[in-house]
């Protein structure tokens, strides 16, 4: 599939791969991802690594089947069928330096809230992915070194994502600023443009500080939305207020941007208010629901619209309004082959591999 830039992808291609392995991130530019995300969390020693959470080593690596197990700050729990109490384990990337998190191998997100095993319990992955490519050769973890490498490489742009930390911060003397710091700087050390890097938090004052100390990086910055319910959504006067800090885009879930209109899909009105105040709008996340066509989909990515959802059709549907109607600059997906099927199809977007290559 040509590279699209509106296509960005979702901890690589993590509806088939181990999210965040060098083999997702490979999977997702052969799928035609113009853009190719890192979440960025850090280690004991304070080294910059691709993972979606600090927390997260228990339910997408194999971290409780090695002996590194015993450093994780809660070691597996077995599900207790007297109290009802679900399985549970805690490994954190602050756990290990950055040479114990090498030596560990990404597997399909997910776990066993019922299991009595640790073996079981790392065999939690949904029944809407597979495990087909989470094998021996397979779950190559990534630094943000590795990724940025990889990316250059594959020519595609970079997304990578300021997690927020689940320690006390100062962590040893590294504070929040340092944090988002640091990751600008590993993109000057590999000497990559600006405008070719998308910076993404959830923590607004990350963005603001990316605006005001790198400004170069600080128009591309991407300030996620971590809305729950569409009433948490933004009013037009906090739209105007992002561009006049500077911000100019605007990352929200994908509810926030679409609504029912006489039975029919069409774009919502925030989204509508956030173009009008000159903010260019990214979304996530496709193909984290399941089986739209199964009445057990997870229902809140679709929230608004989930009364009108009959089938996978929705999915392009869906694509088609944040195209046509809001003019997204990109959308998220955990198989970027639909975002860039439609892009090209459409001849809306770029390829970055092409452009970049031409300059």
């Amino acid at each position: 599939m040509e590279p699209n830039s509106f296509a960005i992808a979702h901890r690589g291609a993590c509806l088939q791969f181990p999210e965040h392995s060098r083999e997702s991130a490979m999977a997702a530019a052969r799928l035609g991802a113009g853009t190719i995300e890192c979440d960025v969390t850090f280690t004991k020693d304070k080294e910059l690594v691709c993972r979606h959470g600090q927390d997260d080593l228990h339910y997408t690596t194999n971290v409780l089947l090695t002996p590194l197990a015993a450093k994780c700050t809660q070691p597996f729990k077995p599900y207790d069928p007297a109290t009802k109490t679900a399985a549970s384990a805690l490994c954190r990337t602050s756990d290990f330096t950055l040479a114990e998190f090498k030596t560990l191998k990404a597997k399909m997100e997910g776990k066993n809230a019922n299991a009595l095993t640790v073996e079981d319990y790392v065999k939690g992955t949904p029944r809407f992915r597979t495990e087909l490519y989470a094998g021996a050769s397979s779950g190559t973890l990534m630094t943000l070194d590795d990724s940025i490498e990889l990316n250059e490489a594959l020519g595609v742009m970079h997304t990578p994502e300021a997690k927020e930390a689940v320690v006390p911060l100062p962590f040893d003397g590294f504070t929040r600023n340092d944090f988002v710091q640091k990751i600008v700087d590993t993109y000057k050390k590999h000497n990559v443009d600006p405008s070719r890097v998308f910076l993404q938090s959830f923590i607004k004052d990350d963005i603001l500080y990316v605006i005001k100390n790198e400004p170069a990086f600080g128009k591309n910055a991407v300030y996620l939305d971590s809305m729950n319910t569409i009433a948490d959504s933004p009013t037009a006067a906090n739209f105007t207020q992002f561009k006049k800090e500077g911000i100019n885009i605007w990352a929200p879930p994908l509810f926030a941007l679409l609504a029912v209109k006489n039975g029919k899909l069409v774009a919502s009105e925030q989204g509508k208010a956030a173009r009008a105040a000159g903010l260019d709008i990214i979304s996530w996340s496709l193909d984290r629901s399941g089986v739209m066509a199964d009445k057990d989909h997870d229902l809140w990515y679709y929230q608004t619209v989930n009364d009108i959802i009959k089938d996978e059709s929705i999915i392009f549907q869906a694509i088609h309004i944040f195209v046509q109607d809001l003019g997204l600059k990109g959308l998220f997906a955990d198989w970027s082959a639909e975002t860039a099927y439609y892009a090209n199809c459409f001849g809306y977007g770029y390829n970055p591999v092409k452009t970049r290559n031409e300059c």
